[in-house]
C-alpha cells in the first residue's frame, strides 16, 4: 500500500509539473502572438523613413528585373 500511495504523489508531481509546464508555453505564445499582430494604431511614419523605404523597393525592383 506505501507503494500505491508514493506512486500516486509521484504522479501528481509530475502532473502539476507538466500543467506548470503548459501554462508556461501558453503565456510564452501569447507574447510571441501579440510580436506578430500589428497594431491597430496608424504609425505617423517620418518623411525620411518613408523616403528610403521607397527608393529600396525601387532599388529592389530594378535589381530584381536584371538579367545576369
Amino acid at each position: 500500500m506505501a507503494t500505491e500511495s508514493h506512486f500516486k504523489r509521484g504522479k501528481d508531481a509530475v502532473n502539476e509539473d507538466f500543467s506548470e509546464y503548459v501554462a508556461h508555453l501558453q503565456f510564452h505564445m501569447t507574447l510571441q502572438a501579440r510580436n506578430l499582430v500589428p497594431t491597430l494604431k496608424p504609425i505617423v511614419q517620418d518623411s525620411r523613413e518613408q523616403l528610403l523605404h521607397q527608393t529600396q523597393a525601387n532599388f529592389e525592383k530594378q535589381i530584381s528585373r536584371q538579367i545576369i
